[in-house]
């Protein structure tokens, strides 16, 4: 016999409708109307960390609230390379850190460690404080303006070890191109990186210039041909040893370089 709930997640287009289901499940905890609600929220597209108030990456069950951009596995492989390079007694900062899943493996990855966390949207700044991060509300323009710019004044600046960020960096022109579940819910503001993707990668690549160390590490997400294009300005803020990831199956995923220090 048919799981009802696993065919109302088929008919909908979910892909992978029992594991869905199971979920949809837990989230119920044996309540039959909330797993309804539950489940006619998902029938929509909302995304299903919204629906159950969780997801899962790097291993870790991290909330995620309705209106904040949902963690993707595909960061995975750039955070993994951020606690390689994270002493367990260091500084890391992450940027447009959404709902903090990045910052939350860090700091409980690396305990010692202190992780700050900078998103300019107040939603998101609240979802990841509740995920036990310190996160402050803040942009990347100029110095990081917002409650951060007092800690980039005094104790942070030129002291971090990892600056890490998904940034959004979708070229607006192939925004179209994503599934129409993500168009329909998930934050503009956290996908759309401009002209050619790389408009606020390249704001990144300026603003983590006063937060690091000499030696310090910047790990930022994108793909396609971005790597590439973003070189030159990687160069100019005197960024070295850029390592290009990829995933198991070739596609660029992020770069990770270090900052060399200012000249002497």
């Amino acid at each position: 016999m048919t799981d009802p709930t696993v065919a109302a997640l088929a008919r909908a287009g979910c892909v992978a409708a029992d594991e869905e289901a199971a979920e949809l499940r837990r989230a119920a905890a044996g309540d039959p109307g909330r797993l309804a609600a539950l489940l006619a929220r998902r029938c929509t597209g909302e995304p299903l960390a919204w629906v159950v108030g969780t997801t899962r990456f790097c291993g870790e069950d991290v909330v995620v609230r309705p209106g904040v951009y949902v963690p993707r596995w595909q960061t995975e492989a750039l955070v993994f390379r951020a606690l390689h390079r994270l002493p367990a007694d260091g500084v890391a900062v992450d940027l447009c850190t959404g709902s903090g899943a990045v910052a939350a493996v860090l700091n409980r990855r690396r305990p010692g460690a202190r992780v700050v966390a900078v998103d300019v949207d107040p939603v998101a700044v609240a979802c990841a404080r509740e995920n036990r991060v310190e996160a402050y509300l803040g942009d990347l323009a100029g110095d990081l303006a917002g409650d951060l710019a007092r800690d980039l004044a005094g104790d942070l600046a030129g002291r971090v070890d990892v600056v890490i960020g998904v940034v959004p960096y979708v070229p607006t022109d192939q925004l179209r191109w994503l599934p129409r579940d993500v168009l329909a819910y998930e934050p503009r503001g956290a996908l759309d990186g401009g002209d050619g993707g790389l408009y606020y990668l390249v704001q990144a690549v300026a603003a983590a210039v006063p937060l690091l160390r000499p030696g310090g590490s910047l790990l930022l997400e994108l793909g396609g041909d971005q790597a590439d294009r973003l070189a030159p300005v990687l160069a100019a803020h005197r960024y070295q040893d850029v390592e290009v990831v990829r995933d198991d199956d070739g596609d660029v995923r992020g770069v990770a370089t270090r900052w060399s220090g200012r000249e002497s």
